[in-house]
């Protein structure tokens, strides 16, 4: 997680401090850098994690469909301006050409596999426990406090731009739910990458590229 914050906070530094194209949009080559960094940590450090097998799969499904209908609700269904300003691929690529096509498979494997195992093993695997016991590993996966539940949506929310908050909330309650009721993080996982997929399909159908 300090590795995928820093290459964020580089990504800000830049972005808001140079004139240059390659400067200003370096989002477009620090995300993929970031994809491939953090997706080689977690590989390296896989037999770290006490994975467990996903558990109530239609619930675990049914709280993704419903987190997803949340973030695009306020766009689809209640006339709030759509949010185009962001990663749009056709800036850089000019068509459907490799890059083009290149930078979309980054684009989804960050958001489907990479981000939905990182945030997961942090906010629920370790934060979720950390917040009732320091010594987190004695705490079994999916443990209830009131403290931590709370705690732990209310930092995965504001983790979020603000004009995310309200659906980043509910996320985070809806994730930890999930932790709580499966007590899988295979099952977390499952839910979080379902959401991304659906949000990032979305997001191509509509050209909604701020919500990358």
């Amino acid at each position: 997680m300090g590795v995928f914050i820093a290459f964020l906070a580089v990504n800000n530094v830049l972005t808001n401090s140079s004139r240059s194209f390659w400067l200003e949009h370096a989002t477009y080559w620090i995300y993929p850098l970031q994809t491939l960094a953090c997706g080689a940590l977690l590989f390296a450090f896989r037999g770290s994690y006490s994975w467990h097998n996903p558990a109530r799969i239609l619930f675990t499904l049914a709280a993704a469909l419903v987190v997803f209908f949340v973030w695009i609700s306020p766009q689809q269904f209640f006339g709030v301006p759509a949010r185009t300003d962001g990663f749009n691929p056709e800036s850089i690529a000019g068509g459907r050409s490799w890059l083009f096509w290149g930078s979309i498979g980054v684009r989804f494997l960050r958001l489907v596999v990479v981000v939905p195992i990182l945030e997961e093993i942090f906010w629920r695997a370790f934060l979720l426990r950390y917040l009732i016991d320091e010594n987190f590993e004695r705490v079994s996966f999916g443990t209830f406090t009131w403290f931590s539940f709370i705690a732990v949506a209310l930092a995965f929310c504001f983790s979020h731009q603000s004009a995310d908050w309200p659906a980043a909330l509910f996320t985070g309650v809806a994730y930890n739910l999930v932790a709580w009721r499966t007590r899988s993080l295979g099952s977390c996982i499952l839910a979080h990458a379902t959401t991304n997929l659906l949000l990032g399909l979305w997001i191509m159908k509509t050209g909604q590229w701020g919500f990358w």
